[in-house]
């Protein structure tokens, strides 16, 4: 009896903090890698008590764990495509620091430097802060939104050449792509500024309108993370993660009394079409 050919998987990693909830942190990373038919591995930074109003708890994991996890996957698997988020604290990010540098060869690694959740629960302190950009020269892009890049670059951003200015602030501080998401602003388009090796170019979808919206910036770096480790470019990569999280957000979900989540997998089904259905 001959043996079941193995097939050759893509894969992508997430060094995140978990969400109680679901839609956010490693959960959210999660479904994005498996939507874009990547097959996920997770390092744990932290566990958070979380749901869609508020942020009630949160424990980190020492860093002596994570780099233990950083082995585990590393010496037997490997990856393709390194997603980082909130890594909680200093010497966490220290320890995540320590190993990509450590690696002989190193995938293409996207930083969502996480700092305050959407219901206004600070995360990180200063030195957290501070040690988050050292991880800058590691990644291939980080994807700060408004308030993370006004804190990061110094820049009252309010003009579209204040983007600018602020990417290139923030790409002094060693980060070899800066992508600014639009957010938090206004408008009928949801507008980043992307800086790469060609220089600052916008990045457009069509705004969605929607409250359920919790978890959307852990889904476009994980979906950026997705397409690179896919092979796609960086470019084109940031491209796709944005119709991704478009088509995932005009299919949101109520989910509780907050913010509901993000549907990750909104090419097999729409979560309103099924209530509907079991409903009539």
């Amino acid at each position: 009896m001959s043996d079941v050919p193995l097939l050759t998987l893509t894969k992508a990693l997430t060094i995140a903090t978990s969400d109680s909830g679901g839609g956010a942190g490693i959960e959210a990373d999660l479904k994005t890698f498996a939507a874009f038919g990547v097959y996920g591995l997770c390092v744990i930074s932290g566990v958070s008590a979380q749901n869609t109003v508020a942020v009630t708890g949160l424990e980190l994991v020492s860093p002596q764990l994570v780099t233990l996890q950083l082995k585990a996957v590393f010496d037997d698997i490997g990856v393709d495509a390194i997603k980082i988020g909130l890594l909680g604290n200093a010497a966490n990010t220290k320890a995540v620091a320590a190993f990509l540098e450590d690696l002989p060869l190193r995938p293409p690694v996207i930083l969502d430097p996480v700092m305050v959740s959407a219901t206004g629960h600070t995360f990180i302190d200063q030195d957290a802060i501070e040690a988050l950009v050292t991880l800058f020269p590691l990644t291939t892009l980080v994807t700060p939104n408004l308030p993370e890049a006004r804190a990061l670059s110094g820049v009252d951003i309010s003009l579209e050449s204040d983007y600018v200015l602020a990417a290139e602030k923030i790409a002094e501080l060693g980060a070899n792509g800066v992508l600014i998401k639009g957010g938090h602003a206004h408008g009928p388009d949801a507008r980043d500024l992307f800086l790469g090796p060609k220089g600052p170019t916008w990045i457009s979808t069509k705004r969605v309108q929607t409250s359920n919206n919790h978890g959307t910036g852990c889904t476009l770096s994980s979906a950026i993370a997705s397409a690179m480790a896919r092979g796609e470019s960086l470019e084109e990569a940031v491209k796709l993660a944005k119709l991704f999280v478009a088509g995932a957000l005009a299919t949101s979900i109520k989910l509780g009394r907050g913010p509901g989540p993000l549907n990750h997998f909104y090419h097999f089904y729409n979560y309103t079409e099924v209530k509907n259905r079991e409903n009539a």
